[in-house]
């Protein structure tokens, strides 16, 4: 008799388990459908939001309706594609303790992989999220350890990372002594389009005027940086005068 009993309240707590399971992986699907939804500006197909969930089209149009009985205002119909009504107020979404440990790290690899200011920024970023988190994913994030080394934020790659950023922010050329592989000093002019981080190090991807094409400088072999105002820069030929990061990622793809 107590072998039964035994058998059937592990069968019983399997069950309770199941059915918990499924009530928070629709909870966590729900929320992730209204994300999809809040950051869109035209309309997402029951198609479209099927393959990004991994569900089946019918399960999308269930939880669509699901959501609209409950009062979130959706527009829309099957076949043409839905979208959340114009001026819409919908609160911010809660995250999933995966999202959070996701966060976590991000914030973590920017502290230590990137300059001072924006490590600043990260920590900052993590102050107010942790600000506004419930007890329980506070104790989530904390069953996680990541470790990531802040080696770089003090470093001089970091140093030029400021100036480079800056740069761009303010469409500025740059004057640059450049270290090459063999250790010889080059001095270039270049327009800045962009920063690539290969692990260990940091690139910048830049237009460079000697050699009248988009070239990549190693951070670590800069010896020096200096701003200079477009108005300064030399004119571009006629053919090279859309320069930007997605056209160097376009070249490289071809």
């Amino acid at each position: 008799m107590k072998a039964q009993r035994a058998c059937c309240m592990q069968m019983f707590c399997l069950i309770l388990h199941s059915v918990k399971w499924k009530i928070v992986a629709k909870a966590d699907r729900l929320l992730t459908l209204i994300s999809l939804l809040k950051g869109r500006r035209t309309v997402i197909t029951a198609r479209q939001l099927a393959e990004t969930l991994e569900i089946s089209e019918r399960t999308v149009y269930r939880d669509i309706q699901l959501l609209i009985d409950t009062g979130l205002p959706i527009e829309g119909e099957a076949g043409v594609g839905y979208m959340l009504k114009s001026g819409a107020d919908i609160p911010p979404i809660m995250f999933t303790s995966e999202e959070l440990l996701a966060i976590q790290l991000g914030l973590k690899m920017v502290k230590g992989w990137t300059d001072k200011a924006l490590a600043i920024a990260a920590e900052q970023a993590r102050v107010k999220i942790e600000a506004v988190l419930p007890e329980r994913l506070k104790q989530t994030r904390m069953q996680h350890t990541v470790l990531i080394p802040e080696y770089y934020i003090e470093s001089i790659s970091a140093q030029h990372s400021i100036v480079i950023r800056e740069a761009i922010a303010n469409k500025c050329g740059l004057n640059m002594v450049y270290e090459r592989a063999d250790t010889t000093q080059s001095t270039r002019m270049v327009i800045p389009l962009g920063l690539v981080h290969w692990g260990k190090t940091w690139t910048l991807v830049a237009w460079c005027f000697m050699r009248n094409d988009y070239r990549e400088f190693r951070l670590d072999r800069i010896q020096g940086l200096t701003c200079i105002s477009s108005d300064h820069l030399p004119h571009l030929p006629a053919e090279n005068n859309e320069i930007s990061l997605e056209a160097y990622v376009a070249q490289l793809k071809l």
